[in-house]
């Protein structure tokens, strides 16, 4: 059957919001409602009848509300099918009402885990009825129309006015793809909850945020999960798939920095092309921006700070796509708004994943996030020089840029700024020459400046080049069967290596 008049309807929902205008639209249609604990009580408030599911089972809600619904003339009036003589035959043999709508919600799993409450509270907002209800109906879409889910209310209500409280089959099916999804990412939350071992794959986010398309215009593409929870959007055009990947990669490198002083970074292809830290937060972009200006051209920018109309004046001249930070002077954002496609963003204190999720073969690659950073304190010298205390600086900061550095990379630093990386090389003399002729090219003097290396070296070759050009100071994870060889030279030519014992490649 296609088209279908809603003349009877059972309501039970957690979260009452918007609900009250469908209630009156019902009512004004002439449509039968039942419904159960708050919700019969909140249409009864509204000054409407109502029958009490108890009224149809004979038998009241028990366990303290556990048990409400699950009862053979609930779920037969929403299964049973209209063009099944059979099924229409027992409804009449059994007084089992037909149901032709379902609006449930379900008890807020999530947001129970989300506050820290203990685990038998946790248990109890594990949804048992409302999660059948919403299988039944969503799987006899045929004849009922089933709502899951309060954002959807306008939907329903606009259904409501212009289709005169007559649904068709496509509606219902729509609906029914709806409530599927709920459920699905009900159970997956609740399974994620409880799988400590996390030996098991299952993600589930119900936030779509559509893309104009992926990584080039040919693909299609589009961003899941709670983006607006981590960043919002105070001005220009919509952001790219392209976009997304560097502000991840902004965004992880600028919480290595959250705490200290004033911090900017400026990426491109996910890597940092230009880093400073420096008292003030104009300087920082300053000093930044001379890492690399020409790649800094179309890059995404990101700060530590607010960013104050000083700052914001020197960035204006720059053509960049974003401009990123934990908030923004009104004389500074009024100045970067007169760029209307320059996307600005406000980065909010939010939780980021755990794991690290990517298509792999046929399957996926799953990892823990590297949330190791490389402290001073952890460092073990393993030359005869020591390096000072300028230079474990130095070091601990080439380290952090390393770290969210595509490898295989060697980052070059000096006072607290990035003067080059190689980046991405499969060798790291590579990696290394590239950096060099890098910061040679802006004019940079190496003299005196630190070398970080996202893996060990295998040969000396790399710290002969470095000392050659001026480095002083290196700091690598170690763990190559040839250390040695590369501490003596380091040894024999006055330069410090410090070992972190931990390796951060990126790929």
């Amino acid at each position: 059957m296609n088209n279908k008049k809603i003349t009877s309807a059972l309501i039970s929902v957690f979260d009452k919001t918007g609900l009250a205008p469908i209630i009156e639209n019902l009512i004004a249609q002439g449509v039968t409602l039942y419904s159960t604990g708050g919700t019969e009580t909140f249409i009864r408030d509204l000054g409407h009848d109502v029958i009490a599911v108890e009224a149809i089972t004979g038998y009241p809600s028990i366990l303290g509300g556990r048990v409400k619904t699950l009862h053979p003339k609930v779920f037969g009036g929403i299964l049973n099918r209209s063009d099944v003589t059979s099924d229409q035959e027992e409804l009449d043999r059994y007084e089992i009402p037909s149901l032709d709508l379902i609006i449930v919600d379900l008890y807020p799993f999530e947001k129970t885990v989300a506050s820290h409450a203990s685990e038998q509270e946790i248990i109890e907002k594990i949804d048992i009825g409302g999660i059948a209800l919403i299988r039944a109906a969503a799987k006899n879409f045929k004849d009922v129309l089933c709502v899951s889910d309060k954002n959807d209310y306008a939907e329903l209500l606009q259904l409501l006015e212009t289709q005169e409280g007559t649904t068709r089959l496509e509606d219902r099916k729509r609906f029914a793809v709806k409530a599927f999804n709920t459920s699905s990412h009900y159970d997956t939350a609740i399974f994620n909850h409880f799988d400590t071992d996390h030996d098991r794959l299952k993600i589930s986010t119900s936030e779509r945020t559509p893309l104009r398309y992926g990584e080039n215009p040919h693909q299609q593409g589009a961003f899941f999960g709670p983006l607006e929870a981590l960043l919002e959007q105070i001005h220009g055009k919509s952001i790219s798939y392209n976009n997304l990947l560097d502000i991840d990669a902004a965004v992880l490198l600028i919480k290595e920095f959250y705490d200290g002083a004033p911090a900017f970074a400026i990426l491109k292809h996910n890597n940092a092309c230009g880093f400073a830290v420096r008292e003030r937060l104009d300087r920082a972009y300053q000093d930044a921006l001379a890492g690399d200006p020409i790649s800094a051209f179309g890059g995404v920018l990101i700060a530590n700070r607010p960013i104050d109309l000083t700052t914001a004046t020197a960035i204006h001249s720059l053509f960049c796509e974003v401009v990123i930070a934990p908030s923004f002077e009104p004389e500074a954002l009024s100045l970067l708004k007169e760029k209307k496609n320059r996307v600005l963003l406000l980065l909010k204190d939010a939780d980021l994943p755990k794991l690290s999720v990517r298509s792999c073969l046929n399957g996926f690659l799953v990892q823990e996030k590297d949330d190791k950073t490389d402290s001073a304190a952890e460092l073990t010298l393993m030359t005869k020089k020591a390096a000072d205390q300028s230079q474990i600086e130095d070091l601990i900061f080439a380290s952090k840029i390393c770290k969210h550095t595509k490898s295989n990379t060697i980052v070059l630093v000096k006072n607290q700024q990035l003067l080059a990386s190689g980046t991405g090389q499969t060798s790291r003399v590579d990696a290394l020459q590239q950096a060099i002729h890098k910061a040679q090219s802006f004019n940079f003097d190496l003299n005196g400046a630190v070398m970080a290396s996202d893996a060990f070296f295998p040969f000396p070759d790399c710290v002969e080049i470095a000392g050659n050009a001026g480095i002083n100071a290196v700091i690598q994870p170690g763990g190559s069967i040839k250390d040695q060889a590369s501490i003596d030279y380091c040894d024999q030519h006055e330069i410090a290596m410090l070992f972190t014992g931990t390796r951060h490649f990126k790929h």
